[in-house]
């Protein structure tokens, strides 16, 4: 062999060599990075279920506070047609004794339990005159005129409309869920990436054990795919919510 070829032979081992030095810090690097921000899509996963648990059980407690709310309302509005009855019966029979009672019990049953919502879906005002309170009769008189006064506000709109809050706290501890679930994943494929990383360490490390330049230069470019492959890979999984590298040194 020329001293042509011997110095062109080293000039290649030492590019290698060169290569593999350099490319040991870059993967090194690399891996640190995926460990890190695998490490911060764990911590969203984990923010996120426990957020999505207290929603849950706030949207639970929600439920079960608007479905007793909801059987109290319709037992109210049962005891109001009852005395809606009373009072047309009376005026009906000329009972001014009955029709007072009757409307004194009936105004201010509802102004002491009636929901706004409730009273706006049978017509009622809610925010009586002192005029209107000294005369139950006219005030329950002019109400019984009106269209839904002695329609049931029970309709499905309405009875869905208990429900509202707790139904949108179930939502959002669902899409929080489901967040959680997609940093669960992203945290995986990190870990896949520090896994090909770790294989790229793996062959750069030994390849220099290698006298046989052949079976060295496999390995240097088997190593290479892994590090192509798994930052190929990396590039497509999606940073941790709100990740801001800037916000780490701005503390």
């Amino acid at each position: 062999m020329s001293e042509a070829e011997k110095t062109k032979r080293w000039t290649k081992e030492a590019i290698i060599d060169l290569l593999i030095v350099i490319m040991l810090g870059v993967t090194a690097v690399t891996t640190a990075w995926a460990s890190w921000i695998g490490s911060l899509h764990g911590g969203n996963q984990a923010t996120n279920y426990a957020k999505s648990n207290n929603l849950a059980s706030e949207g639970n407690s929600e439920y079960n506070a608007a479905v007793q709310q909801l059987s109290y309302d319709e037992s109210l509005w049962n005891d109001i047609a009852d005395m809606q009855l009373t009072y047309v019966f009376a005026k009906e029979k000329d009972d001014t004794d009955m029709m007072e009672q009757t409307a004194h019990t009936l105004l201010y049953k509802m102004q002491d339990n009636l929901t706004e919502e409730m009273a706006a879906k049978i017509d009622w005002n809610t925010d009586l005159s002192q005029a209107e309170y000294d005369d139950p009769v006219g005030t329950i008189d002019a109400w019984l005129d009106k269209d839904n006064a002695m329609t049931s506000p029970f309709d499905q709109d309405f009875i869905d409309s208990y429900f509202d809050k707790a139904n949108e706290l179930l939502a959002e501890s669902q899409d929080v869920l489901e967040q959680g679930q997609k940093d669960n994943s992203n945290g995986d494929a990190f870990g896949l990436v520090s896994v090909l990383y770790s294989i790229t360490l793996f062959l750069l490390g030994i390849a220099g054990s290698f006298s046989n330049r052949k079976h060295k230069y496999a390995i240097v470019a088997i190593s290479m795919v892994s590090f192509i492959l798994g930052t190929i890979y990396m590039c497509t999984i999606p940073m941790p919510t709100g990740f801001s590298l800037g916000s780490f040194f701005s503390k």
